[in-house]
């Protein structure tokens, strides 16, 4: 009776400890995070190498010879981040320094349910909807806009994903993916940004 009284306990606390470590918090997201732009390598002759890095939420990835042109995050060089339980807000200033646009101000629940935010991009603001799931310590934001063709007329959309990592409690990776528009290629960057 005892013998497996004490092997029932066991089995509890073992189920316990899988439960534990199976549901692990995940990691907070939030601060203030500033593009990471690495010092251009010096080419030949003491001049810079390589293609152009960063800028406007570009990222580490650059535009070396035989890559393809790099959108970045598609966010700006300084953003904000706040996350509790529920959802993470995400604050950024306009993209130009005389933009006269308020700061933009993008909230995603993190249950996994739409989200909706108004983004103003190209000819005024437009309706994002997106929807934010976390994949272990990863959170995967994939977000979608509809369009007009001005080729056809006809209503198109464009999604964007992103794959948020703390790869440090210093350093958060942007892997952004934007689906091919009007014919044209996906593409595919890696960005990083340092807090502080």
């Amino acid at each position: 009776m005892a013998m497996t009284r004490c092997a029932a306990v066991t089995s509890f606390a073992m189920l316990m400890l899988v439960s534990v470590h199976g549901s692990q918090t995940p990691p907070d997201l939030s601060g203030t995070w500033t593009l990471d732009v690495p010092a251009p390598a010096a080419g030949p002759g003491g001049g810079r190498g390589g293609g152009r890095e960063g800028g406007g939420g570009g990222g580490r990835e650059g535009g070396g010879r035989g890559t393809s042109p790099s959108l970045g995050s598609g966010w700006p060089a300084t953003i904000t981040l706040a996350q509790d339980a529920s959802s993470l807000t995400l604050r950024y200033q306009g993209f130009g320094r005389g933009d006269m646009q308020p700061p933009t101000r993008l909230v995603y629940k993190l249950d996994g349910t739409e989200s909706r935010n108004t983004v103003n991009i190209g000819r005024g603001p437009q309706e994002e909807v997106a929807k934010a799931t976390w994949s272990g310590a990863t959170l995967v934001i994939t977000s979608t806009q509809r369009f007009t063709n001005p080729q056809t007329g006809q209503p198109a959309t464009f999604e964007t994903r992103r794959v948020l990592t703390l790869e440090s409690p210093a350093s958060l990776v942007v892997e952004t993916s934007y689906s091919g528009v009007m014919g044209g290629e996906p593409l595919v960057s890696k960005t990083t940004y340092k807090k502080g």
